[in-house]
């Protein structure tokens, strides 16, 4: 059976775009048709200056959310990154297979320690090496398919080549994922500036719907988005980028496609008001049973922990066979 790991990072309160580009094909398609496993990656969220206790109620609200959207615990493996061992265990054995080079040709890497070294500052070497770790999340369950947006897509690449050095190196020891991008919406954008990536990390929040915003507070946002010049609503990436973004948002919401909304409406007010109805609608039920999770926080407690003794299972006969693979003796009671 077809395995899929994915995960989302606690750097900031889940936003539409995660939702519509992965959370919401999590629950409503990959959970049905492969073993999934979803985790909470609070690892890579300490590779930036961060506040504990942020890290912490951001990692609970987020497990909350993949759950109130859909995410059966029954049919999928929920769980936080740090409670498997695995992870980082087998991050340092993918570090001593991975080059330099490739770290930091990595493209977040590249634009953050730009815009810090800009700023006077530096940073952390967590962030030039957390590729490791992203590779080392999926290949520790030897996961078939990483649901991914476009910007992420660098990253299963990576961690594909590791897996093959590391297999032609030491022996068949890990399975070469694929990444599998979604159909639509892989890569919402933020409504004031619809040239860059809708981030939950973002410091001004005007253009980014968050998952637990007001109804008043979605409609606001969308009724003030950037549009283009002209009136014409077509959708044409490049020479109409807001006025795109609301169409794929729209479609990504009704089920259609962007290109079947092209040229329907006369005027952009039509199309921010359609839009706003329907974030407001597809946002409500996982609002609603946001709150009942909340009330019953023993619930999700128990679903993590659960989470992780599943996950741990399937991870450890993987990694402690690359440990052995790369050479490294085996602890006296585990010699083989």
């Amino acid at each position: 059976m077809t395995r899929i790991f994915s995960g989302v990072k606690p750097t900031g309160h889940l936003t539409l775009g995660n939702y519509l580009g992965a959370v919401r094909q999590w629950a409503e398609v990959d959970q049905h048709r492969a073993e999934s496993l979803f985790s909470v990656v609070d690892l890579h969220a300490l590779t930036v200056d961060h506040d504990p206790g942020r890290v912490r109620r951001l990692s609970r609200q987020a497990a909350t959310l993949m759950l109130a959207s859909g995410i059966d615990p029954g049919l999928a493996t929920v769980f936080v990154q740090s409670h498997v061992d695995e992870h980082a265990r087998l991050s340092y054995l993918l570090e001593c297979v991975a080059t330099d080079g490739e770290m930091r040709r990595m493209i977040q890497y590249k634009e953050k320690s730009v815009r810090e070294r800009a700023r006077g500052g530096s940073v952390r070497l967590s962030l030039l090496t957390y590729p490791a770790l992203m590779a080392a999340d999926i290949l520790a369950y030897g996961a078939d398919e990483v649901p991914v947006g476009d910007d992420q897509t660098q990253h299963v690449e990576l961690t594909r080549d590791l897996a093959v050095r590391f297999n032609q190196r030491y022996g068949q020891t890990f399975v070469v994922p694929r990444a599998t991008p979604p159909k639509v919406a892989a890569r919402v954008m933020d409504l004031q500036d619809p040239t860059s990536k809708m981030g939950k990390s973002h410091e001004a929040g005007a253009g980014i719907i968050y998952l637990l915003d007001e109804p008043d507070v979605v409609r606001k946002k969308v009724l003030r988005a950037v549009t283009d010049s002209g009136s014409e609503v077509v959708y044409d990436r490049d020479a109409k980028p807001g006025v795109s973004n609301l169409l794929e948002v729209l479609a990504a919401c009704r089920g259609g496609s962007p290109e079947a909304l092209s040229g329907v409406y006369e005027s952009y007010g039509a199309l921010k008001s359609d839009t706003a109805d329907a974030v407001v609608e597809l946002l409500r039920p996982v609002q609603e049973r946001h709150k009942e999770l909340m009330a019953d926080p023993a619930y999700v407690e128990e679903v993590l922990r659960r989470g992780a003794e599943q996950a741990r299972a399937m991870a450890k006969p993987t990694v402690d066979g690359a440990y052995r693979a790369i050479g490294l003796l085996p602890p006296a009671h585990d010699v083989r």
